[in-house]
């Protein structure tokens, strides 16, 4: 029985138009993200042959396999929910809409929201290849930081949680704005759900305990 399961997006494919059309939404969540579901259940599946049989000749192969889907699993089940529709998201986090707590953390971790938009649209547009800009709660600091991550799992720090994710694979953009991924990053600003990062500013703060246990 597979272990991880595809999440429903929660709108429908033309409900981030313009910033996202239809067929990218269509696309990037029901054929990309599926495949990383299932990529990620199929390693699950090796994994347990091999200790069946203790056959660890692929070990090293089938570890990086599941870092790499399970990683993309999880970042783009945030991404969904990251986002609303132009007419609801966007701006910034303010205290008169209840995300006082998050714009302080921001205005804390960055100097002001406009130098974290800057840093965070620099970590996404220019990721070599396939990665993504992430906004993350580091525990140890009680900071948030910007990550730039290669693929899906590369270059992050340990323990850190992602709050807000930028997809920066050309599957997230390419079919819209082409080769202009700052253009797409830019855009982006625009379908923010502020609403979902602050619930998850508050979430990741609510484990640091759980994390840094005391000996």
């Amino acid at each position: 029985m597979p272990v991880y399961t595809l999440p429903e997006l929660p709108y429908d494919y033309s409900a981030l138009a313009p910033v996202i059309s239809p067929e990218i939404i269509e696309l990037h969540h029901d054929k990309h993200h599926a495949a990383y579901v299932k990529g990620a259940n199929d390693t699950l599946e090796q994994l347990e042959e091999a200790r069946d049989k203790e056959q660890w000749g692929a070990i090293n192969g089938l570890e990086k396999s599941l870092a790499f889907h399970l990683s993309g699993h999880i970042l783009h089940s945030i991404y969904w929910q990251n986002m609303t529709g132009p007419k609801e998201g966007g701006g910034e986090p303010l205290e008169k809409d209840g995300l006082g707590e998050l714009a302080d953390a921001i205005a804390e971790s960055f100097g002001s929201f406009q130098r974290f938009k800057a840093q965070m649209s620099k970590a996404a547009a220019t990721t070599q290849g396939s990665g993504w800009g992430v906004l993350a709660y580091e525990p140890l600091s009680g900071r948030l930081i910007v990550e730039q991550v290669y693929d899906h799992q590369g270059n992050v720090g340990q323990g850190s949680t992602p709050i807000l994710v930028f997809d920066a694979w050309e599957h997230a953009f390419y079919l819209q704005y082409k080769n202009q991924k700052a253009d797409f990053v830019e855009a982006m600003w625009k379908v923010v759900d502020w609403q979902d990062v602050a619930k998850r500013y508050a979430a990741a703060k609510s484990r640091t305990d759980v994390l840094l246990l005391a000996p």
